[in-house]
């Protein structure tokens, strides 16, 4: 094995050195790559017999930027799950439309696709019940690990028996928890040359304790450190143990560690991140495999805006057992640039496999991205928006705290079916700051992205999207 690899290279180089031989820099850079490969089988250091592990898992390795990831040869071939499957149930025939409906089947129910995805950030929408947002047509919810590891814990959520006992969340409503990776990355600093305009938003600063807000520490071949914004203590973050996290709160489908750089760097930089987020979701996928407790995951496609680099993730990420694939990092600066490379990358996902789109399904986007071929979406912006004032209609959003809406005894929106109350009753709990305002309009905003889908799923069987 490896470790026996190392151990043999390494006497080797003492032997020489003892002899009056200094090694040569291909000597070192051989034994290095040996330790990297142990770190990328193992998830930690090696470290010799009788040498002594330094504080926080060892010394920094020094890696290759470019290093290559765990060739597909060192994981089985992918083989059908028996508690998880996708189904293309119809594929429009519209020209030019990618469009297509299916199910995914998992342990705890049947996703409908297209499928908008609301995001419960700590393990619930807020204030939305999970009977309300079922009955508002609710077939998928995202849990975001960053929020759960730093509160209440992994350890506490299995002690429950999983996010759904804990939740108390229907057993026949499936869950997807991501990484923690885009939330840790969010918080770090994006230097002169980085900053930009994104599509997807990102905190521009670093956190620290004099802000009681979190911060990332350092990023290193073995993971991330950062701070909790919640009490100020470390967290360390890798590939395996976002995994054992995601084991603990027991969602259907689960998502590896990568790294998520900013909109603006250089050509380089994204290169190196393409290639370490590879080398992170290998590792990640890896301790899956060891155990895969009835859960799907899905590789996450990175790359920015460089198709070149869009090709090989999704090329490398293709070749491993995934159970599906999401579309991650920067998506570009506005809406017609993530929809120009969307339509380059979906036909470079496997077809068999469902797709999900991470952080963005406004109203609009979804519209757009299901002709494309994307089958789900998630946003917490639906309901976010709907906490603030502004409701999703047919003929556009609206905003509740207009005077206009004051005397309006009518519906929501005339043509969609959501919540019986009318817009004078929500523009009164919104001037007024009744908490069941938040209720009522985030309800409306899940249930008119859900019939919206919905009617998509419709338009495509009749092969008019």
């Amino acid at each position: 094995g490896v470790e026996a690899r190392i151990r043999a290279k390494g006497e080797a180089i003492r032997e020489g050195k003892a002899a009056g031989n200094p090694p040569s820099d291909a000597d070192v850079n051989a034994l290095l790559s040996l330790k990297h490969e142990y770190l990328q089988l193992t998830g930690d250091y090696y470290v010799a017999p009788g040498e002594r592990r330094q504080h926080r898992g060892q010394r920094a390795l020094r890696v290759d930027p470019l290093a290559p990831p765990l060739p597909p040869s060192a994981f089985p071939p992918y083989a059908p799950r028996g508690y998880f499957r996708f189904e293309v149930v119809h594929r429009s025939r519209k020209p030019g439309s990618r469009a297509r409906v299916g199910r995914i089947v998992t342990p705890h129910g049947v996703i409908d696709t297209p499928c908008f995805v609301p995001v419960g950030t700590n393990g619930a929408l807020k204030g939305v019940p999970h009977d309300l947002a079922r009955a508002a047509g609710m077939q998928l919810m995202f849990c975001n690990t960053y929020h759960l590891l730093v509160h209440p814990g992994p350890d506490v959520v299995g002690r429950a028996g999983g996010l759904h006992r804990f939740m108390h969340h229907p057993t026949d409503l499936p869950l997807i928890t991501d990484s923690g990776g885009f939330q840790v990355f969010s918080l770090a600093d994006a230097n002169a040359e980085e900053e930009g305009p994104e599509l997807k938003s990102r905190r521009k600063r670093n956190r620290d304790a004099e802000t009681g807000e979190g911060t990332v520490l350092d990023v290193s071949e073995r993971g991330v450190r950062f701070r909790s914004y919640l009490d100020q203590r470390e967290i360390f973050l890798s590939p395996e143990s976002t995994v054992d996290a995601q084991k603990r709160f027991g969602a259907d489908i689960i998502v590896p560690l990568d790294e998520l750089p900013p909109y603006h760097v250089t050509p380089e930089r994204l290169d190196h991140s393409v290639r370490l987020s590879h080398r992170w979701m290998a590792r990640s996928l890896r301790r899956h495999l060891q155990d895969p407790r009835g859960q799907a995951m899905y590789g996450v496609v990175h790359g920015g805006t460089d198709r070149d680099l869009r090709r090989l993730s999704a090329a490398y990420l293709a070749s491993l057992p995934f159970d599906g694939f999401a579309i991650g990092g920067s998506l570009g600066q506005d809406r017609a640039e993530m929809l120009d490379l969307l339509d380059y990358l979906v036909p470079l996902l496997p077809a068999d496999k469902p797709n999900h789109l991470l952080g963005i399904a406004d109203d609009e986007s979804a519209a757009k991205v299901v002709p494309l071929g994307v089958d789900t979406f998630d946003s917490c912006n639906p309901t976010r928006l709907a906490r603030h004032g502004t409701l999703y209609t047919s003929a556009g959003p609206i905003r509740i705290a207009q005077r206009r809406h004051e005397d309006d005894h009518g519906p929501v929106d005339p043509s969609v079916e959501t919540i019986p109350h009318s817009r004078a009753y929500l523009h009164h709990l919104f001037r007024q700051h009744e908490p069941n305002y938040v209720t009522l309009a985030s309800v409306h905003n899940i249930a008119f992205m859900q019939a919206m889908t919905k009617r998509m799923r419709e338009q495509i069987l009749r092969d008019e999207l």
